[in-house]
């Protein structure tokens, strides 16, 4: 197996303890060894490169340069959107003049990025490293009948040209790590619709009318619960049943999906982070 570096990116460390907290456990347990990337920061997201596309690269090959001088050769990254961003970072960099207009830049800083950092998704790594053969034989205490409705998010298999990773038209990877679990995913019409976090800006009531689509979508299937291994999808998802006070009876729990994997694994709600759910999550446990 590759050596990880864990990638953190800005979102999970400010607002997603938990998501942070059930993935280290759930690695941890599977014997996938990794280190914390030191003195890495922003991805390069897009919202830097509407404004300076060579800043944006540039701050995108700092991290690959740091995984790089740290021993890394993979990166594990648990959001969607790093995810994609450091991946088209990696691939605009195989370009020689590219990387040397870059590498001005990281020199600059004492950095120097020389190519071949790989990064991959968190369930990427579950899916095709890992494998579902070890993860089902992890699984000690299966969900007995839990349905699940699974948010694949935008930017984890889509633009697959650049991501190469699933059928962007028919995923499967993502059910099949929950269904890993002794849980039911469920087909349901949204199933592959953006959860409505990117319009949030500049059409509030836009933002929250698509994830309340996704969500009454989810819960006619059957759902009881969603899954997310995006932060942004994870936090527009269960905001919006907070600020649109969702009657109890129609609200759907959002979970990462490591903290499924972790309850499925033996590991009790506070390893998993569960306390920082902010919807009633009983019903997942009930289901254990």
């Amino acid at each position: 197996m590759a050596k990880y570096g864990l990638f953190l990116g800005c979102t999970v460390p400010a607002r997603l303890v938990a998501y942070d907290l059930s993935a280290r456990k759930v690695l941890e347990a599977l014997g996938v060894e990794f280190v914390e990337l030191k003195d890495v920061g922003c991805c390069g997201s897009p919202d830097m490169a509407s404004v300076n596309k060579k800043a944006a690269l540039a701050v995108a090959a700092w991290n690959l340069a740091l995984a790089q001088e740290q021993g890394v050769d993979t990166i594990l990254t648990l959001c969607n959107g790093c995810n994609e961003v450091l991946t088209r970072a990696v691939e605009a960099l195989k370009d020689q003049n590219t990387l040397d207009q870059v590498n001005e830049i990281l020199r600059q800083v004492g950095h120097e990025y020389k190519g071949g950092v790989v990064v991959k998704h968190l369930v990427r790594v579950l899916y095709e490293d890992v494998g579902l053969e070890k993860i089902k034989e992890a699984v000690t205490k299966p969900f007995k009948g839990l349905k699940v409705a699974v948010h694949y998010g935008c930017h984890l298999i889509r633009p697959s040209e650049v991501l190469k990773f699933d059928d962007p038209d028919d995923p499967h990877s993502l059910d099949e790590l929950v269904e890993a679990t002794g849980a039911v995913s469920v087909p349901y019409i949204e199933k592959l619709e953006c959860c409505g976090l990117p319009v949030l800006a500049v059409r509030e009531d836009l933002a929250y009318r698509i994830a309340l689509d996704k969500i009454r979508s989810a819960r006619e299937a059957g759902a009881e619960a969603i899954v997310t291994v995006c932060p942004f999808c994870y936090l527009h998802l269960e905001n919006t049943q907070i600020m649109k006070e969702l009657p109890e009876e129609e609200q759907l729990p959002v979970v990462h999906y490591p903290q499924l994997l972790g309850l499925a694994m033996g590991m009790e709600p506070d390893d998993v982070g569960l306390y920082e759910n902010k919807l009633d999550v009983d019903r997942l446990l009930e289901k254990l």
